[in-house]
C-alpha cells in the first residue's frame, strides 16, 4: 500500500454511474476505510485500454481522473483503488485513443524506431503521408496523422486512430475503439461490444461485432449490423447521416427488428 498521486481513466455507464455510485465531471470524491484494488476504494487504471476490459465502448464513457492517498494495484493489469479520486475530465473517443496511445508510447524504446509491433502493450505511430501503422498485440495502440494513412491492429481492448484524410483506422478486437477525423475516411471493428466513430465529412463508420454501435457527423454514414447471441448475422443496414432518422454525432446500434436504434 502506498501513498501516491497518479493520472489515471475511468469507464462509467453512459449516467456516470460505476457499480451505482453516481459521479460527476470536475468532482472529487473521498473513501473512508480500507483501500484494496477489486474490493474497495475508487478504481480506475493507469492504461487507459485496460479501461475497455471492464467498461466496452459501445456502453460507456471514459474521463481522464487523478487517484490520489492510499494506492492498491492490480495483479493482472494496471487498474488500481485509491482512497481519493477526482473526475478531472470527460474524453471524448479521440481523446481516449489519444490517451492510450501516449501512455503506451512513453512505455516503448524510441531506438528501435518502431513503426509495426506485434507484442502486447505495443504502439505504432507515424505522421508521414501515404504512412501506414499496424499492431495486433493485445492492449495495442496505433495512430497516424498522414493523408492517406492507414492505422490498423487486431489485439483485444485496442485502440486505431488516425486525423488524415482519405485515411483509415481499422481494428479486430472484442471491447475496440476506431476512430479518425480525416475527410472521406473509414473507421471500422468487428470486435463485440466495440466502437466505431468518424468526424470528416463524407466517412462512413462501420461496426458488425455484437452489442457495437457507430456514430458519424455530418454528411457521413454508418453501417451496422444485428446478430444473435451465436453470434450469427440476422441484419445488416447502412445509411447517411440525415436519412433514416438518423442524427449526426449521435450512436446508434441495430435493433433485432433490423431497426437503427440511438445507444443507452
Amino acid at each position: 500500500m502506498s501513498e501516491e498521486k497518479i493520472v489515471t481513466y475511468k469507464g462509467f455507464n453512459t449516467d456516470l454511474t460505476c457499480r451505482d455510485y453516481q459521479f460527476e465531471i470536475g468532482k472529487t470524491y473521498e473513501h473512508d476505510g480500507d483501500v484494496e484494488a477489486c474490493s474497495s476504494g475508487f478504481h480506475a487504471c493507469e492504461n487507459p485500454l485496460d479501461c475497455f476490459s471492464y467498461y466496452p465502448p459501445a456502453e460507456s464513457r471514459y474521463a481522464e481522473t487523478i487517484s490520489t492517498g492510499k494506492i492498491s494495484r492490480h495483479d493482472d493489469d494496471t487498474k488500481i483503488a485509491s482512497a481519493t479520486i477526482t473526475i478531472k475530465a470527460e474524453l471524448s473517443m479521440p481523446e481516449f485513443v489519444q490517451r492510450a496511445i501516449d501512455w503506451i508510447w512513453n512505455r516503448v524504446d524510441k531506438s528501435l524506431e518502431q513503426q509495426i509491433m506485434t507484442g502486447n502493450r505495443s504502439a505504432a505511430s507515424n505522421t508521414g503521408d501515404y504512412s501506414a501503422a499496424s499492431n495486433t498485440g493485445d492492449y495495442s495502440a496505433a495512430s497516424n496523422t498522414g493523408y492517406r494513412s492507414a492505422a490498423s491492429n487486431t489485439g483485444n481492448r485496442s485502440a486505431a486512430s488516425n486525423t488524415g484524410d482519405y485515411s483509415a483506422a481499422s481494428n479486430t478486437g472484442n471491447r475496440s475503439a476506431a476512430s479518425n477525423t480525416g475527410d472521406h475516411s473509414a473507421a471500422s471493428n468487428t470486435g463485440n461490444r466495440s466502437a466505431a466513430e468518424v468526424s470528416g465529412p463524407h466517412s462512413v463508420a462501420a461496426a458488425f461485432g455484437i452489442e457495437s454501435k457507430a456514430r458519424a457527423s455530418i454528411d457521413g454514414a454508418i453501417v451496422l449490423c444485428y446478430r444473435d447471441d451465436n453470434g450469427d448475422l440476422i441484419h445488416i443496414r447502412a445509411s447517411r447521416v440525415g436519412d433514416n432518422g438518423i442524427k449526426a454525432d449521435v450512436w446508434y446500434v441495430l435493433d433485432e427488428n433490423g431497426e437503427f436504434a440511438e445507444a443507452e
